[in-house]
């Protein structure tokens, strides 16, 4: 009986110890996020093309607020403009006429709350993706499931590409970039393994023909995102500046990104 009590007391003791601790976090005024990616995907006219606009959070917040009411145009290089319309009240904004381009140059100007953001970036063309291959023995365990996805870099261009691999039963997008400065002309192909995928497994493959600038862009983000890292070592992360800028107040800069990308599509099925 003894035994019994004393071994209470003792659950009771580490029951006492748990407490919930509230972190106090410093927030920030919202700032403007850009979601501005115009795809055109390969055997498509382009004319569907659609930009997110939202506001930065406090960091417990379960719930992204969009950016309402913004003016938003995108203009070319013959001066054409596209003006993009909000969908309601989702902060999706929509325009169904526009003139896709290689190598064409765009801008991109938002207007809220009576400020004018901007950004400029050029159309990239992408190389076909040609085939996906398998391998059921990858992995450090030798039974994981690993899928390259190849295709042909043209040769003498500085090339520089952005994978999406989207899982569709997860609804998990993993990303990729990829350059050019080693495999010129070659053919070369983009990896991805997960020990989740299994045979039935359906996921589309996005191959982005992208710019150097959001190439760079890209890799600042994906290593400070990275699943893998947590080094006390380490750079801590900071402030990821985009290609739009803020030319009414430059302090209170924008998040987020403008691009342009001819889009290579390629259905999987696991084998």
């Amino acid at each position: 009986m003894k035994k019994i009590i004393y071994l209470l007391l003792i659950s009771f003791s580490f029951t006492a110890c748990e407490d919930v601790i509230d972190l106090e976090l410093n927030s920030a005024e919202p700032r403007l996020v850009i979601d501005a990616s115009l795809n055109w995907i390969k055997g498509t006219d382009g004319k569907n093309q659609l930009i997110k606009l939202t506001l930065s959070a406090p960091f417990y917040n379960l719930e992204v607020p969009p950016a309402n009411g913004a003016v938003v145009t995108v203009t070319d290089t013959n001066n054409n403009i596209f003006n993009f319309i909000e969908d309601g009240d989702t902060g999706i904004y929509v325009n169904n006429a526009f003139i896709p381009e290689i190598n064409g140059v765009y801008t991109l100007s938002i207007n809220y709350n009576d400020e004018i953001y901007r950004g400029t970036e050029q159309l990239m063309a992408v190389a076909d993706i040609d085939r996906v291959e398998q391998k059921n023995d990858g992995g450090f365990s030798g039974d994981e499931i690993e899928l390259k996805a190849y295709y042909t870099d043209p040769e003498g261009m500085g090339n520089y590409y952005l994978f999406e691999f989207d899982i569709q039963e997860t609804n998990s997008i993993s990303l990729e970039v990829y350059d050019d400065e080693f495999t010129d002309g070659n053919e070369i192909f983009a990896f991805y393994t997960d020990e989740d995928l299994e045979v039935g497994s359906e996921l589309t493959v996005y191959s982005n023909g992208i710019s150097e600038r959001f190439y760079e862009y890209m890799v600042v983000l994906l290593q400070q995102t990275d699943d893998t890292g947590g080094d006390p070592f380490e750079t801590q992360p900071a402030t990821v500046r985009g290609n739009c800028v803020n030319e009414t107040n430059p302090d209170n800069y924008p998040f987020g990104y403008f691009r342009a990308s001819e889009v290579s599509v390629l259905n999987y099925t696991v084998e």
